[in-house]
């Protein structure tokens, strides 16, 4: 825990939270020139962008909860001079299937000739590579357009309209349910489910849900970069908010962790924080306060009515081996494989099933999910005997499975739904994943497992939505203000992934309430 904020002192800005969006809005409020504080309840920041070494003994360290890098701009990085890479990774995804009795499986990268014979190999023809060329240069056009929006005021829904510059691409990613343009440009079912995914990592819908939420979650997941591509943080997630807060503490920002906001009093010019630390309560003053938690959070702290409810529904699983196992498909290298997405039951058929079933209050009896393996692309997050060895990180992110499905009993549930989903991916491979596994300084296998409820307890995930509530679109929503940050009280500011253009590592709302504050403006 570090000490408290000095007595009597008035801060320009209080940020309760210290996540990657609370350090992203502090290093640029205190390079501007303002005071800031930052109230962590935690005893470090970094919130679900951490790096950990969860096995004992083990000298590897993993990027627990969140673990790619898509959204977050490079303005931000350049702004504040953080010392941060990313790489890219040569494979996109590897889907192992079983067609006509033999294991075989679908390669995206290791160049476009690879890529179009793999698609000949599992579909028969050249048809569906050249439908996923067309596919992706709508969305890669949608990309270039958007993505530079993201740190600039809310433009509105005719205005991004007119951006984009696509009727096809804007109907079919804006109006249509994203089933429908999948659908239209694909036959294989393999295929269709690998583009149906990006639609529903942390979002639990269905590809033709009326809600269009699958839309939204799809368009985050496309534009990143510009390009969409999904990159891996050197030295893993932790790098980047360790740069953060070291860039947010060298321009005079102050992190108090260890610091557990209660309440926020704010009249539209002035406001009070009331915090509790092991040493007592304390109550600190500030012009601004920015909240870098879920609007959940937000409500409870305001003693506003808190909003609809909402729902994660997805398995984390992190993994070490002492090797990557061998793969029943004869074609596929396990280091080519599993250094991109490795999708395990993601069928267009198969993932409307597990939503279905899911729906109906069941866990899905063939749960889909889908693996990267990390140290692949970037071995640093391995100390010197791990890496001598051979070893390597396995990340699982298992789709369908929401919160209520683990009310009655978490651990029970937690445990059934693991067994059932590495079932699924020892399906492919030649030698039972469990052979492979690391173990730990006690003699455990090195693999751990978060339900959603796990993390609204670690975390304070409202129901382990990862996004903190449902996505929005990237265009004006009423309330929002000019930076999709505004909360109705004036000089409170949200700027936590619930904002409006918040979700995933990004940054973008930290740097919308920052600029909010900056210009004076109401969100």
């Amino acid at each position: 825990m570090t000490p408290p904020p000095r007595a009597a002192r008035s801060y320009d800005a209080v940020i309760v939270g210290g996540g990657h969006n609370g350090l992203v809005a502090a290093a640029y409020l205190a390079r501007a020139g303002r005071s800031v504080l930052v109230l962590e309840r935690l005893a470090h920041t970094g919130g679900a962008a951490v790096s950990t070494r969860p096995f004992a003994g083990v000298d590897a360290r993993l990027s627990r909860y969140s673990y790619l890098v898509s959204l977050l701009p490079g303005k931000i990085v350049r702004d504040l001079g953080l010392d941060f890479r990313v790489r890219g990774r040569t494979v996109s995804s590897y889907t192992p299937v079983e067609r006509r009795g033999r294991p075989t499986g679908l390669l995206v990268g290791g160049g476009e000739r690879r890529t179009r014979e793999s698609f000949a190999r599992l579909t028969g023809s050249d048809r569906e590579f050249a439908a996923w060329q067309r596919f992706y240069a709508m969305t890669g056009h949608v990309a270039r357009r958007i993505f530079p929006t993201l740190t600039e005021p809310l433009p509105t829904r005719e205005e991004l309209r007119r951006r984009v510059d696509d009727a096809v691409a804007w109907r079919a990613l804006f109006e249509e349910p994203i089933g429908v343009a999948i659908e239209r440009h694909f036959a294989d079912d393999t295929v269709r489910g690998v583009a149906l995914t990006d639609a529903l990592i942390g979002t639990f819908a269905d590809a033709h849900d009326p809600s269009l939420r699958q839309n939204r979650c799809f368009l985050y997941h496309v534009i990143g970069g510009g390009t969409g591509a999904w990159d891996v943080p050197v030295g893993g997630m932790g790098a980047l908010t360790d740069a953060l807060a070291g860039a947010a503490r060298a321009a005079g920002a102050e992190l108090a962790t260890g610091h557990e906001a209660v309440r926020i009093d704010a009249d539209g010019r002035t406001a009070e924080v009331t915090h509790r630390s092991a040493d007592g309560e304390h109550v600190t003053a500030a012009r601004h306060v920015l909240v870098n938690a879920a609007p959940r959070e937000l409500a409870a702290l305001t003693g506003q009515p808190p909003p609809p409810p909402a729902e994660g529904a997805q398995l984390k699983v992190n993994m070490l081996l002492t090797r990557l196992p061998a793969l029943r498909d004869p074609a596929a290298d396990p280091r080519e494989a599993f250094a991109g997405t490795f999708h395990i039951a993601e069928g267009y058929e198969q993932l409307a099933a597990a939503y279905a079933r899911a729906a109906a209050g069941s866990l899905p009896a063939v749960p889909p999910s889908e693996i990267y393996c990390h140290s692949l692309t970037d071995p640093t997050i391995l100390g010197p005997d791990p890496a001598a060895k051979g070893m390597h990180t396995l990340t699982l992110f298992g789709l369908h499975t929401p919160a209520r499905l683990f009310a009655g009993d978490n651990d029970a549930v937690r445990d059934e739904l693991l067994q059932s989903t590495l079932a699924q991916l020892d399906a492919h491979l030649a030698e039972p994943l469990a052979d492979c596994l690391a173990t730990d300084a006690d003699g455990r296998p090195c693999i751990e497992a978060r339900s959603p409820l796990d993390l609204e307890r670690d975390l304070r995930l409202p129901g382990g939505n990862i996004f903190h509530r449902e996505l929005s679109w990237p265009h004006a929503q009423e309330g929002a203000g000019r930076w999709g940050v505004a909360t109705g009280q004036g000089n409170v500011l949200l700027c936590g992934a619930g904002a409006v253009r918040g979700g995933g590592v990004s940054g973008v709302p930290g740097h919308n309430a920052a600029m909010a504050v900056l210009e004076g403006a109401a969100g």
